[in-house]
Order: C-alpha cells, then structure tokens, then sequence
C-alpha cells in the first residue's frame, strides 16, 4: 500500500489486521503517537487523517492507504507548531504521555473554533485523558495556542 506520512510518501506491505498506530510506531518507527488503551478511549494515538484528527487505533492501516496522515512528528518539521510552543510556555504537560493526541486534537479544534470558548475546549477535548495535569494548564495552552495562531 501507499501512504503519505509527514508529507513523505511511503510504500508499506502489512498484514490485513494491522492498525494504522502499529504502522506508524513499529513499521515507520514514529514513535511519538502512543499507544495508551486500545479501545480509542484515551487519545493518545491522535494524528491527522486528510486534514482530520483520527484515533489511529481504531483505523486499519489498509483503510489509511493512499491517504495524507500527519504524525506528532509531522507538526515540528519547519520548527515547533504554534500548539506545541503553547503545550510547552504554559505547561500543558507532566509525564507527556498523552500529550502528543493532546497536541493533535488541539491542532484540529482550532481549525474548527480558531477562537474557542472554554466549553468548546472542553468538548474539542473530550475523547482525550490526561492523568496527570488536571487540565487547568491544557486548556490555557490551547487558548495560547489560539491567540498565537490568530497572529
């Protein structure tokens, strides 16, 4: 199969059963979208899909071919992503686990709400869990973010 990753296309054979995560982390060997439950609970495999933020565990990677997938990885390739300097200035993290499908989900709230309100935040948030933070510090990184990307 063909698929874009980070604007690089690739060319992959995997096994009908393989997820789209398990193609990015064991095959590609990008290992910052993370694994965290398996039953797309907790966000932390969160990438882009064609522009759309997706739970990578729950895609077969055939069912990714010939689509554009944007990893973690993806958003630093010409320095960090507005989301990410944000993550980091107002310390939207602790472990870093799940800050990666954090980041990801954020980039794609922002693209439908470039000005949220906190419950849009919350509800952009909803399907990604944090053990750690409390959110306090999450959803003032993602209001940064949205100031820094409004210029």
């Amino acid at each position: 199969m063909k698929i874009t990753i980070n604007g690089t296309v690739q060319e992959v054979t995997v096994n009908d059963n393989t997820l789209l995560v398990d193609l990015i982390r064991d095959h590609l060997h990008l290992t910052g979208t993370h694994v965290g439950c398996d039953t797309s609970q907790c966000g932390c495999c969160t990438v882009q899909m064609n522009g759309t933020s997706i739970k990578s565990c729950t895609i077969l990677a055939l069912q990714a071919a010939d689509s554009e997938i944007t990893t973690i990885e993806g958003l630093a390739q010409q320095g960090l992503h507005p989301v990410q300097e944000a993550f980091s200035q107002e310390h939207g993290l602790q472990c870093g686990f799940c800050t990666p499908g954090m980041i990801m989900s954020t980039v794609q709230l922002l693209k439908d709400f470039p000005n949220p309100t906190d419950d849009q935040i919350i509800a952009g948030l909803a399907g990604n869990l944090c053990r750690c933070t409390g959110y306090v510090n999450i959803i003032a990184a993602v209001k940064s973010a949205a100031k820094k990307m409004q210029g």
